[in-house]
């Protein structure tokens, strides 16, 4: 099961061949990000076009595959590659570009354990 708590996502900034399933994917989150894709992360790919987006998951027991695609309109997920958090992508899934956002500081645990050791 996902859990937001421990989840990292990862974009791929490089437009990914939508036909591509388990293998073809996995293959693309080697080449394009050097990452693990059984690290048990969420990758997420867009089309050329962007009206389609993947997202590749490993659990314990296998590989998951979350595929959308737009009737009308397009993602904006920007030339980011690399990781980015949850809210950043649900904001590229309902439509919201974000650029010129900024994102304030906030406290969080495990930079407070760091700087305690």
């Amino acid at each position: 099961m996902l859990s937001p708590a421990n989840l990292r996502l990862f974009l791929c900034s490089q437009p990914t061949d939508m036909r591509k399933s388990f293998d073809g994917l996995s293959g693309t989150v080697r080449q394009f990000l050097s990452q693990d894709p059984t690290s048990g992360q969420v990758f997420v790919f867009f089309n050329r076009r962007r009206d389609q987006v993947k997202a590749l998951w490993w659990d314990d027991s296998g590989y998951a595959i979350w595929h959308k695609r737009l009737e009308r309109g397009t993602f904006r997920p920007g030339d980011q590659q690399g990781p980015i958090g949850t809210a950043e992508l649900s904001m590229i899934l309902e439509g919201i570009v974000a650029k010129g956002i900024r994102k304030l500081p906030r406290f969080h645990l495990r930079n407070r354990i760091s700087q305690v050791r």
